[in-house]
C-alpha cells in the first residue's frame, strides 16, 4: 500500500502546518512539501485537517459475555468512524479479565474481528495478586482497579489488598475511583423515600462529590506511599482536580488523571432532558464541576481526554432509576464533540490532538503511535470542520442503537481514518481490509 496525502492542515505537537504526508505499506514514510511520488493512491486534503489517531485509553466494547449490547467487531467500527485508531478496554466482561488464560482469549478475538488497534486491561480482585503479578506489561495495557461498585467480586475494597497490589506491581494501575460505603449510605436514603423510581437528577448526589473524592484522595495516597504509577480514570469533579500536579512533564509524572467526553459536555441540568441516558458513574454533576474539569485539562493537571464508551440496550436504558445501567456509547462522536469545543472556543486543536492522541501514548508506552512522524505507524484522521451534521439514530454505528447525542448538530466531521496506512474508513465507507495490531509498549 502507498497513499499520497496532499495539501493537508496538520495538527501534530503543538504546531498547524500545511504539508504533503507519503505513506508506504504501515509507515509514515515521508513528511514533506510537494511530495511526488508513483504507483499510489492519491488524497486531496486541501481544507481538511489531519490529526493523528485518537487512542482511547477507557472502552468497555462488552465482549464476551455480554454480547447482546456490543461487540469488539461493531464498536471498533464506530471507533474508526469517529477517528478512534486505537483503544484499551476494560476487564469487566463474562468472564472477567482476571487471568491470564481470559487476558489471551479477548486478545484473539480482536485479532480476528477489530477494525483497530486494540489492547486490554487486566482486571484486580481480593484475591487474584498471584495472577497479577505474572503479566507482563510489555504487552498489556495495564491493570484496572475497581475502587467503586462494580460487577461480581471486582470491587478492591480490602485495604491490605490494595497496598500488596500497589507495592508489588510494576503494572500500570488505572482505578475507578468512588467510595461504596459513602454510595450505599446515600442510595439507601433516596431509597426510603422514593423506592426504586429515584428521579435522576439526585444520581450526583447518590455517587456524590464526596465519595468521588474519598477514594480518589485515598489512591493518590496510596500510590505516593508506595511508589506505584497510578492512572485516575475519569474525573467528575472540580475538587479531584486539586490533587494531581502540572508543574512537571507527563513523562515524570507518576500519578495523573483523566477526564471523558461525557463530563466536559453535560451537566446537572441535562438530566430533565436526558433521563438515565446520561447516567454514568462517576455521575455527570454540576455547571461547577464541568468548568472546574475544563480548567484542570488546559492546565494540563488531566493529561487525557477518554470516551468511557460503555453500552447498553435500549430497553435496559429505559428502565427506572436503580433498574438502569450505568454508561453509554460515545466512540463515534468523541473526535467531532471537542471539535465542537475547539469551535466553542474552550480548546485549541493542538490542545485536544496532545490529550487525545499524544499524552495516552506517552502515558502508556505505546510504540510508534499517537504522533505525525516520519518511521511511525500511519494511524491518521481526515476531519473537516466545516461539515455539519445532526447525530440520528438511523447513522449510528453502535450495536446498541441509541446515543445521547442524538439530535446535536456537531460542526465537523471526520471523513478519512487510517489504520496501519490503510484506509479503513473514507466518506461514511469501510474498507474490507484490515490491518490492525496488538498495541505494543516500550517499558
Amino acid at each position: 500500500m502507498k497513499t499520497l496525502i496532499k495539501n493537508a492542515t496538520v495538527v501534530n505537537e503543538f504546531k498547524k502546518f500545511e504539508t504533503d504526508i507519503l505513506i508506504e505499506n504501515e509507515i509514515i514514510k515521508k513528511i514533506d512539501n510537494d511530495i511526488s511520488a508513483t504507483d499510489c493512491t492519491v488524497i486531496e486534503a486541501g481544507g481538511k485537517h489531519l490529526l493523528p489517531g485518537a487512542i482511547d485509553d477507557q472502552v468497555h466494547f462488552r465482549e464476551p459475555g455480554l454480547t447482546h449490547k456490543a461487540t469488539i467487531a461493531t464498536e471498533s467500527k464506530a471507533a474508526i468512524a469517529g477517528g478512534i485508531t486505537s483503544f484499551i478496554e476494560m476487564p469487566n466482561t463474562n468472564p472477567q479479565t482476571t487471568t491470564i488464560d481470559n487476558l489471551e482469549a479477548k486478545f484473539a478475538i480482536a485479532a480476528r474481528t477489530s477494525s483497530a488497534n486494540y489492547s486490554f486491561m487486566f482486571g484486580g480482585t481480593n484475591d487474584n495478586l498471584e495472577e497479577i503479578l505474572r503479566v507482563d506489561p510489555k504487552s498489556c495495557a495495564g491493570l484496572k482497579l475497581f475502587l467503586g461498585s462494580s460487577t461480581g467480586n471486582m470491587l478492591v475494597d480490602n485495604e491490605k489488598v490494595l497496598e500488596n497490589i500497589f507495592s508489588k506491581t510494576n503494572l500500570l494501575i488505572s482505578a475507578h475511583c468512588e467510595d461504596e460505603t459513602t454510595i450505599k449510605n446515600n442510595l439507601g436514603k433516596y431509597k426510603a423515600t422514593y423506592g426504586d423510581d429515584i428521579p435522576v437528577k439526585y444520581h450526583p448526589l447518590i455517587r456524590s462529590e464526596e465519595a468521588c473524592y474519598l477514594s480518589s484522595s485515598r489512591a493518590v495516597a496510596l500510590a505516593e506511599k508506595t511508589g506505584a504509577r497510578l492512572h485516575v480514570f475519569h474525573l467528575s469533579t472540580a475538587r479531584e482536580t486539586a490533587l494531581f500536579r502540572n508543574d512537571i512533564p507527563l513523562r515524570d509524572k507518576k500519578i495523573t488523571a483523566e477526564v471523558c467526553i461525557h463530563h466536559l459536555w453535560f451537566c446537572d441540568d441535562d438530566y430533565e432532558s436526558k433521563g438515565t441516558f446520561i447516567k454514568w458513574n462517576p455521575a455527570v454533576k454540576t455547571p461547577t464541576d464541568r468548568k472546574g474539569l475544563w480548567q484542570a485539562l488546559l492546565d494540563d493537571r488531566i493529561d487525557v481526554i477518554a470516551t468511557d464508551h460503555a453500552p447498553h440496550t435500549l430497553q435496559e436504558k429505559q428502565n427506572n432509576y436503580t433498574n438502569a445501567p450505568s454508561g453509554g456509547p460515545l466512540v463515534q462522536h468523541a473526535m467531532v464533540a471537542m471539535l465542537e469545543a475547539y469551535h466553542q472556543g474552550k480548546i485549541s486543536l493542538e490542545k485536544m490532538v496532545e490529550k487525545m492522541s499524544h499524552n495516552p501514548a506517552i502515558l502508556f508506552d505505546i510504540k510508534g503511535r499517537g504522533f505525525i512522524r516520519e518511521g511511525y505507524f500511519a494511524d491518521l484522521v481526515l476531519a473537516d470542520l466545516n461539515r455539519p451534521q445532526t447525530v440520528e439514530r438511523n447513522h449510528l454505528l453502535y450495536q446498541c442503537g441509541w446515543s445521547p447525542f442524538e439530535g446535536t448538530t456537531f460542526q465537523s466531521a471526520i471523513t478519512h481514518t487510517f489504520v496501519n496506512g490503510n484506509l479503513a474508513y473514507n466518506n461514511g465507507e469501510f474498507s474490507s481490509y484490515r490491518n490492525v495490531k496488538r498495541l505494543e509498549f516500550d517499558r
